[in-house]
């Protein structure tokens, strides 16, 4: 019981002092996290990050697919739809966020 009376003292401590910096220190921070969030340099790196996680994807994919193509596991109702399939739904989530590419990293038809 000790523990929650704390809990909320503390939750109501940061209320009203979160009241008293009041809304024009909020609107500077918001306007600061913009300006870093449209800076060259993040923009930047948020691209080269997004490209290796793509990479890091589709040879991730090759890999698991070459690997599941050898085992029991395609021989089964299940494997043979997923090996199958054109267009996995994870791999349509990361063409969604980067975009259409002219061939899917297993080398399918394009889009």
């Amino acid at each position: 019981m000790r523990g929650k009376l704390l809990f909320l003292g503390g939750l109501a401590a940061g209320f009203v002092l979160g009241a008293r910096a009041g809304r024009e220190k909020y609107e500077e921070l918001k306007a600061t996290a913009l300006k870093i969030k449209e800076s060259p340099t993040v923009q930047e790196a948020a691209g080269v990050v997004q490209e290796q996680a793509t990479r890091l994807y589709s040879e991730g994919k090759t890999k698991v697919t070459d690997k599941l193509a050898n085992s029991r596991f395609a021989e089964s109702d299940l494997g043979q739809r997923l090996m199958g399939s054109e267009t996995p739904a994870i791999e349509r989530d990361v063409l969604a966020t980067t975009g259409p590419s002219k061939t899917t990293p297993s080398g399918g038809t394009s889009f």
